[in-house]
């Protein structure tokens, strides 16, 4: 199991920028509390899946950050990628109207599948607040700590690197942009694409364009966000 070992088993450049963090009584309880569950109840996602986003993504590769709430609690959606889901899944509503926001900022059409990997491996960092999530029970795991390990990684990568684009989208990423150095990066904020906001203004943010803008405008080579 990924958090069973005694040594996270998280991508090298990870593992250096957020070493101390590893060896903090809260993280230490979150492995035993997070071990402890996968014994006795249906977890998502995987135990390999769960530091996904950061092995596809190292700290140096990273452009785009999209910062999500906690996993999807159906079967075989999650795979430790936030908004995306593993190919052969319905693509859940608020990643449909991501499709649908790209379509019309980028005149790409919707993908055939929901799987965002290729953004990951592009240097998409994927990462939800929390990171696991009982089946059935949607942030039933977003008051065991999670959320102070993916704090400390939104502020590290801010300070560790230049010109990312943080996406921030909903009130709860938004919240997060207090850990940001906006004087080194691009922030752009919308409404969740959720259906309940999508209309608020995820529709018509052209997030897209705008990041692929900024990280040209700093040589930095842009996203493919096509996923076919």
């Amino acid at each position: 199991m990924i958090l069973k070992e005694k040594r996270v088993k998280i991508e090298d450049s990870w593992y250096n920028l957020l070493e101390d963090e590893f060896d903090k009584s809260y993280f230490l309880k979150i492995k035993e509390f997070v071990k402890n569950e996968y014994q006795r109840k249906t977890i998502y996602p995987r135990p390999k899946y769960v530091f996904n986003a950061f092995n596809s993504t190292s700290v140096k590769n990273a452009k785009v950050v999209i910062i999500g709430q906690d996993p999807y609690h159906g079967p075989n959606q999650a795979h430790g990628l936030c908004f995306s889901v593993l190919k052969g899944i319905k693509a859940p509503p608020s990643l449909v109207n991501i499709f649908k926001e790209i379509e019309s900022d980028l005149g790409i059409e919707a993908p055939s599948h929901g799987d965002l990997q290729s953004w990951a491996d592009q240097g998409v960092l994927l990462i939800n607040s929390t990171l696991t999530v009982q089946k059935g029970k949607a942030n039933s795991h977003k008051n065991i700590g999670w959320h102070l390990f993916t704090d400390k990684v939104i502020e590290k990568i801010s300070s560790a690197q230049q010109n990312l684009v943080f996406l921030l989208w909903g009130n709860h990423a938004q919240k997060k942009e207090e850990l940001i150095d906006s004087e080194k990066h691009l922030i752009l904020k919308a409404p969740h694409p959720s259906p309940l906001s999508a209309y608020n203004g995820f529709f018509g943010c052209k997030h897209f364009s705008r990041a692929n803008e900024y990280l040209i405008e700093n040589n930095i080579p842009p996203i493919d966000w096509s996923l076919d």
